[in-house]
Protein backbone atom coordinates (compact mmCIF):
# COMPACT_ATOMS: atom_id res chain seq x y z
CA UNK A 1 0.00 0.00 0.00
CA UNK A 2 2.77 2.20 0.32
CA UNK A 3 3.21 4.87 -2.45
CA UNK A 4 4.38 7.96 -3.77
CA UNK A 5 1.31 9.66 -5.07
CA UNK A 6 0.87 11.44 -8.03
CA UNK A 7 -2.66 12.35 -9.20
CA UNK A 8 -3.38 12.22 -12.92
CA UNK A 9 -7.20 13.69 -12.27
CA UNK A 10 -6.77 16.97 -10.49
CA UNK A 11 -9.31 19.70 -9.80
CA UNK A 12 -10.19 22.46 -12.31
CA UNK A 13 -8.56 25.35 -10.30
CA UNK A 14 -9.13 27.50 -13.17
CA UNK A 15 -12.64 27.09 -13.04
CA UNK A 16 -12.78 27.95 -9.51
CA UNK A 17 -10.75 31.09 -9.70
CA UNK A 18 -13.05 32.43 -12.91
CA UNK A 19 -15.62 31.74 -11.06
CA UNK A 20 -14.79 33.82 -8.32
CA UNK A 21 -13.85 36.74 -10.86
CA UNK A 22 -17.03 36.70 -12.41
CA UNK A 23 -18.73 36.73 -9.18
CA UNK A 24 -16.52 39.85 -8.32
CA UNK A 25 -17.12 41.47 -11.67
CA UNK A 26 -20.70 41.55 -10.69
CA UNK A 27 -20.08 43.00 -7.20
CA UNK A 28 -18.61 45.83 -8.73
CA UNK A 29 -21.51 46.47 -11.46
CA UNK A 30 -24.26 46.29 -8.95
CA UNK A 31 -23.28 47.57 -5.51
CA UNK A 32 -26.46 48.71 -4.83
CA UNK A 33 -27.37 45.06 -3.63
CA UNK A 34 -27.65 44.05 -0.84
CA UNK A 35 -25.24 41.43 0.15
CA UNK A 36 -25.60 38.08 1.32
CA UNK A 37 -25.01 37.21 5.57
CA UNK A 38 -21.97 36.52 6.75
CA UNK A 39 -21.17 32.49 5.97
CA UNK A 40 -19.00 32.26 9.37
CA UNK A 41 -15.05 31.80 10.24
CA UNK A 42 -13.62 30.17 7.24
CA UNK A 43 -11.76 27.49 9.19
CA UNK A 44 -15.26 25.63 9.24
CA UNK A 45 -15.34 25.59 5.63
CA UNK A 46 -13.21 23.24 3.19
CA UNK A 47 -11.47 24.93 0.44
CA UNK A 48 -12.39 23.19 -2.29
CA UNK A 49 -15.15 20.14 -2.94
CA UNK A 50 -15.71 17.89 -5.64
CA UNK A 51 -18.10 15.31 -6.33
CA UNK A 52 -18.33 11.89 -8.17
CA UNK A 53 -13.96 11.35 -7.95
CA UNK A 54 -12.51 8.59 -10.03
CA UNK A 55 -9.02 9.43 -9.69
CA UNK A 56 -5.73 7.21 -11.41
CA UNK A 57 -2.88 6.91 -8.78
CA UNK A 58 1.24 6.49 -10.07
CA UNK A 59 3.88 4.62 -8.15
CA UNK A 60 7.20 5.78 -9.62
CA UNK A 61 6.08 6.94 -12.71
CA UNK A 62 3.02 3.60 -13.15
CA UNK A 63 -0.12 3.96 -12.85
CA UNK A 64 -1.21 1.24 -9.81
CA UNK A 65 -3.87 2.75 -7.92
CA UNK A 66 -7.86 3.66 -8.80
CA UNK A 67 -9.37 6.16 -5.75
CA UNK A 68 -13.46 6.35 -6.15
CA UNK A 69 -15.37 8.67 -3.50
CA UNK A 70 -18.59 10.23 -3.89
CA UNK A 71 -17.21 13.53 -2.44
CA UNK A 72 -13.66 14.95 -2.06
CA UNK A 73 -13.82 17.54 0.40
CA UNK A 74 -10.40 19.81 1.60
CA UNK A 75 -9.86 21.88 4.20
CA UNK A 76 -6.56 23.71 4.97
CA UNK A 77 -7.62 25.97 8.11
CA UNK A 78 -8.27 23.94 10.39
CA UNK A 79 -6.03 23.48 13.04
CA UNK A 80 -4.93 19.87 11.27
CA UNK A 81 -5.51 20.06 7.36
CA UNK A 82 -7.02 17.29 6.28
CA UNK A 83 -9.18 15.56 3.59
CA UNK A 84 -12.43 13.94 3.83
CA UNK A 85 -14.64 11.75 2.22
CA UNK A 86 -17.66 11.87 3.82
CA UNK A 87 -19.49 9.43 1.82
CA UNK A 88 -16.94 6.63 1.33
CA UNK A 89 -14.19 5.60 -0.69
CA UNK A 90 -13.11 3.01 -2.84
CA UNK A 91 -9.72 2.26 -3.88
CA UNK A 92 -8.17 -0.45 -6.30
CA UNK A 93 -4.61 -1.46 -6.40
CA UNK A 94 -3.15 -3.17 -9.93
CA UNK A 95 -0.70 -5.41 -10.58
CA UNK A 96 1.93 -5.58 -13.26
CA UNK A 97 -0.95 -6.91 -15.95
CA UNK A 98 -3.21 -4.20 -14.44
CA UNK A 99 -5.90 -6.75 -12.71
CA UNK A 100 -6.92 -5.83 -9.42
CA UNK A 101 -5.31 -7.97 -6.48
CA UNK A 102 -6.10 -5.53 -3.83
CA UNK A 103 -8.81 -3.17 -2.52
CA UNK A 104 -9.77 -1.04 0.63
CA UNK A 105 -13.58 0.37 1.15
CA UNK A 106 -15.14 2.37 4.01
CA UNK A 107 -17.91 4.55 4.88
CA UNK A 108 -16.00 7.64 5.58
CA UNK A 109 -12.52 8.31 5.38
CA UNK A 110 -9.83 11.16 6.36
CA UNK A 111 -6.52 12.24 5.00
CA UNK A 112 -4.29 14.31 7.62
CA UNK A 113 -1.75 14.70 4.99
CA UNK A 114 0.55 16.95 6.84
CA UNK A 115 0.98 14.17 9.18
CA UNK A 116 1.12 11.55 6.79
CA UNK A 117 -2.40 9.62 8.33
CA UNK A 118 -5.35 7.91 7.25
CA UNK A 119 -8.52 7.24 9.25
CA UNK A 120 -10.80 4.92 7.61
CA UNK A 121 -14.59 4.65 9.64
CA UNK A 122 -17.82 2.26 9.12
CA UNK A 123 -17.64 -0.66 7.44
CA UNK A 124 -13.82 -0.98 6.64
CA UNK A 125 -13.13 -3.77 4.19
CA UNK A 126 -9.95 -5.29 2.48
CA UNK A 127 -8.07 -7.31 0.84
CA UNK A 128 -4.34 -8.19 0.45
CA UNK A 129 -2.63 -9.83 -2.28
CA UNK A 130 -2.62 -12.83 -0.57
CA UNK A 131 -7.03 -12.98 -0.68
CA UNK A 132 -7.66 -12.60 2.74
CA UNK A 133 -10.38 -10.28 3.53
CA UNK A 134 -9.95 -7.98 7.00
CA UNK A 135 -13.11 -6.51 8.44
CA UNK A 136 -13.51 -4.31 11.04
CA UNK A 137 -15.36 -0.39 11.74
CA UNK A 138 -11.58 1.52 12.27
CA UNK A 139 -8.50 1.46 10.42
CA UNK A 140 -5.25 3.59 10.76
CA UNK A 141 -2.52 3.89 8.03
CA UNK A 142 0.27 5.56 9.07
CA UNK A 143 2.35 6.19 6.13
CA UNK A 144 4.94 7.60 7.82
CA UNK A 145 5.83 4.53 10.12
CA UNK A 146 4.97 2.11 7.21
CA UNK A 147 2.17 0.88 9.60
CA UNK A 148 -1.09 -0.31 9.41
CA UNK A 149 -3.45 -0.26 12.92
CA UNK A 150 -6.64 -0.75 14.66
CA UNK A 151 -7.73 -1.25 17.82
CA UNK A 152 -11.23 -2.23 17.14
CA UNK A 153 -12.59 -5.71 16.83
CA UNK A 154 -11.58 -7.15 13.58
CA UNK A 155 -12.28 -10.15 11.64
CA UNK A 156 -9.83 -12.19 9.37
CA UNK A 157 -11.16 -14.47 6.80
CA UNK A 158 -8.39 -16.51 4.66
CA UNK A 159 -8.22 -19.68 2.57
CA UNK A 160 -6.06 -21.24 5.33
CA UNK A 161 -7.71 -19.55 8.66
CA UNK A 162 -9.84 -17.55 10.31
CA UNK A 163 -9.13 -15.26 13.52
CA UNK A 164 -10.95 -12.35 15.06
CA UNK A 165 -9.63 -9.96 18.02
CA UNK A 166 -8.89 -6.69 18.92
CA UNK A 167 -5.33 -3.89 18.75
CA UNK A 168 -4.65 -5.32 15.02
CA UNK A 169 -1.11 -4.29 13.72
CA UNK A 170 0.13 -4.88 10.38
CA UNK A 171 3.08 -4.10 7.63
CA UNK A 172 1.44 -1.83 5.01
CA UNK A 173 0.93 -4.70 2.56
CA UNK A 174 -1.36 -6.39 5.19
CA UNK A 175 0.85 -9.70 4.86
CA UNK A 176 2.53 -9.76 8.17
CA UNK A 177 0.19 -8.82 10.83
CA UNK A 178 -0.64 -9.49 14.71
CA UNK A 179 -3.58 -9.88 16.29
CA UNK A 180 -4.17 -9.80 20.29
CA UNK A 181 -7.43 -11.28 22.43
CA UNK A 182 -7.61 -14.06 19.11
CA UNK A 183 -9.68 -16.43 18.59
CA UNK A 184 -9.93 -18.30 15.10
CA UNK A 185 -10.31 -21.18 13.34
CA UNK A 186 -6.93 -23.18 12.28
CA UNK A 187 -6.32 -25.92 9.94
CA UNK A 188 -5.46 -29.49 11.36
CA UNK A 189 -1.78 -29.53 10.33
CA UNK A 190 -1.68 -26.22 12.16
CA UNK A 191 -2.28 -27.90 15.39
CA UNK A 192 -0.73 -31.27 15.11
CA UNK A 193 -0.82 -33.68 18.26
CA UNK A 194 2.35 -34.52 20.70
CA UNK A 195 4.39 -37.89 18.90
CA UNK A 196 3.20 -41.01 20.60
CA UNK A 197 5.78 -42.88 22.49
CA UNK A 198 7.07 -46.30 20.80
CA UNK A 199 5.22 -49.11 22.02
CA UNK A 200 8.36 -51.10 21.45
CA UNK A 201 10.61 -48.66 23.33
CA UNK A 202 8.24 -48.86 25.85
CA UNK A 203 8.31 -52.66 26.28
CA UNK A 204 12.19 -52.47 26.40
CA UNK A 205 12.19 -49.86 28.98
CA UNK A 206 9.86 -51.75 31.22
CA UNK A 207 12.11 -54.94 31.21
CA UNK A 208 15.86 -53.13 32.06
CA UNK A 209 13.60 -51.58 34.73
CA UNK A 210 12.23 -54.81 36.18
Amino acid sequence: MSMKIRITHTFSIAAVAMTAALLSLQSCDDSDKKVGPDIGERDSLPWLKSLGVSTLISDSGIIRYKMISEDWYIYDKTETEYWSFEKGLFIERFNESYQVDAYISCDTAYNYYRKRLWELRGRVLVKNMKGETFKTSLLYWDEAAHRIYSPAYMEIDGEIRQLSGYNFSSNEQMTDYIIHSSKGLFPLEDHQPPPQPDPAQMAQRDSVEN
